[in-house]
């Protein structure tokens, strides 16, 4: 079957961003020696604020502060932090670090309020409110990529804004693709949308403005710049100059 790509709308089309830009609360301020404002991609987004595009993406080491960011993001908007929608009431426990509430959202004059979360780390308990509450669909019956797509393919024509995090650990090369494509079609039809990733395959959607998070904060960066690119490539390209050293 062959899959029609909708048509890029053009910036004139585009409805208003759901969230221009993140900052800090000047209400609430942090205090910069409580974690996570000691991080250095949070401190620098309390300090300087954040910009957002329709699509922005945030790449970085485990403890970058990629996932902390996004998630705070998602819950300053109101969408359920465990993931879903805002009509997602499910809680099991509290792991988010309390930045949501130092945070402030610049949103889009008349943009869609509507949302979706998408959190790697906590979908299977949300898979589970699901379908407890028996709402169609065999989110809890399939292998976990299978569910991710499910859960993000059934929700495609919600227009507003889109938060993935890490939406790759359950992903296949595969399954990277379907969600690239999934990506894609939301963007084209007017959704803004804001992922981590560590996959080369996610950052690499066309238009996408990045930032690479690290000891030096963040820093916007090319495609072909970050060092996650970089890193994959020489792993193919030999990855026995890799392996022999962990031996």
């Amino acid at each position: 079957m062959i899959r029609r790509e909708r048509p890029a709308m053009s910036a004139a089309a585009r409805p208003p961003l759901p969230v221009r830009r993140v900052e800090e609360h000047g209400l609430a301020p942090m205090p910069r020696e409580a974690w996570p404002a000691t991080v250095p991609a949070v401190r620098q987004l309390l300090d300087d604020g954040l910009d957002l595009a329709p699509l922005t993406i945030l790449v970085g080491e485990n403890g970058s502060g990629k996932s902390t960011i996004v998630e705070a993001i998602a819950e300053e908007f109101g969408l359920n932090p465990e993931g879903g929608t805002r009509n997602a009431n499910h809680r099991t426990q509290r792991t988010e670090s309390g930045l949501a509430a130092h945070l402030q959202l610049v949103r889009g004059g008349g943009a869609s309020k509507r949302g979706v979360f998408l959190r790697a780390e906590t979908m299977h308990g949300h898979f589970a409110y699901l379908s407890e509450t028996g709402l169609p669909g065999r989110l809890n019956f399939q292998s976990h990529g299978e569910s991710f797509i499910e859960f993000f393919t059934e929700r495609s024509r919600i227009q507003g804004l889109w938060i993935l995090d890490e939406a790759e650990s359950a992903l296949s090369f595969s399954g990277c693709l379907a969600l690239v494509a999934h990506i894609s079609d939301i963007l084209a039809a007017g959704s803004q949308v804001v992922l981590s990733t560590h996959s080369p395959i996610l950052a690499a959607i066309p238009g996408a403005t990045i930032y690479e998070l690290g000891e030096w904060g963040m820093r916007p960066a090319s495609y072909d710049e970050l060092e996650m690119v970089q890193s994959w490539r020489l792993f193919l390209d030999g990855p026995g100059r890799f392996l022999r050293h962990l031996s």
